[in-house]
């Protein structure tokens, strides 16, 4: 087992954790906001027909869904607060699902049917800078106005025709998210480089070392064992090198042992991580070389 040693001057230049600066560790993240806008277009037929309801009674719109909620459009045709005395009709979004704090912009037109596009308009959108979104706080929660248009004005204007009224709603619910730094997974395929090193120890080309044993030549590259092996890297590229590094004598084995072995055990583990440990007790002179890595 190789020992780390270490020096007293290397302990006397180290600085000590009192007086060090661990270096600045900056991170970032980015709170992005912005709004799912939607609409839903309501058509109110039989106009006259609703009058009389009642101060605070209301006609509905079917629910329509944005940005993961419910709303509803809700027509009051004899104004929403008794002391208006239904000289007004009133108007609002209603958030018809479940919510807490829900954040929104809106816009409620009163659609002009005589074709000059002379559209009565009440937005929130374009008022956003200045107030901010609106915030729904529960269920029913509404957004409106309660004097949208005097009644007397309305049943004698361009929004009233065929006796039928057009509501358009948008919404811009407002969703936030804060989001931290990426980090990008791509799958690597496994590894297959022993393969073809293997390949290229059998196949011998661009060997430029010779193991010679028992008469007979065995290839190898200098470089993927001087790689694999610290023994064979000093013999082979070391100041103490062998003079002759083209050709290097195995003794102490035959010839048909070494050629199995080393294809199967000993080179095999240098270029392809296969085992050892059958060679290693077959083989004392490479053994050697290989136990140490």
């Amino acid at each position: 087992m190789d020992a780390i040693r270490v020096r007293d001057s290397d302990l006397a230049n180290k600085p000590s954790s009192s007086t060090s600066q661990s270096p600045l560790s900056v991170t970032t993240s980015t709170s992005r906001n912005e709004t799912i806008n939607g609409s839903h277009e309501f058509d109110i037929s039989g106009y006259s027909l609703s009058k009389g309801m009642g101060v605070g009674k209301y006609i509905a719109s079917e629910t329509f869904f944005v940005g993961g909620y419910a709303w509803a459009i809700y027509f009051y045709p004899d104004g929403k607060s008794p002391e208006d005395n239904g000289n007004y009709v009133s108007l609002f979004i209603a958030l018809a699902s479940e919510g807490t704090d829900v954040r929104a912009l809106f816009e409620l037109t009163l659609m002009d049917q005589s074709g000059k596009a002379r559209h009565k308009v009440h937005s929130h959108f374009g008022r956003n800078l200045e107030t901010g979104p609106y915030t729904l706080k529960y269920r029913g929660s509404m957004w409106g106005y309660k004097r949208f248009f005097k009644r007397t004005q309305l049943e004698t204007s361009d929004y009233l025709k065929d006796d039928k009224l057009v509501i358009r709603c948008c919404v811009g619910v407002v969703k936030s998210q804060t989001e931290g730094p990426r980090t990008y997974s791509i799958p690597v395929p496994p590894s297959d480089i022993g393969l073809q090193f293997g390949m290229l120890l059998e196949s011998g080309k661009g060997s430029d070392v010779n193991f010679e044993v028992d008469g007979e030549m065995f290839s190898a590259h200098k470089l993927v064992l001087a790689a694999r092996s610290p023994v064979f890297r000093a013999q082979l590229f070391g100041p103490m090198k062998d003079q002759n590094t083209r050709s290097l004598k195995v003794e102490d084995v035959e010839a048909p042992v070494f050629k199995v072995l080393s294809l199967n055990f000993s080179f095999s583990f240098l270029y392809t991580s296969f085992s050892l440990l059958l060679f290693s007790q077959t083989c004392p002179y490479l053994s050697w070389h290989f136990k140490i890595l």
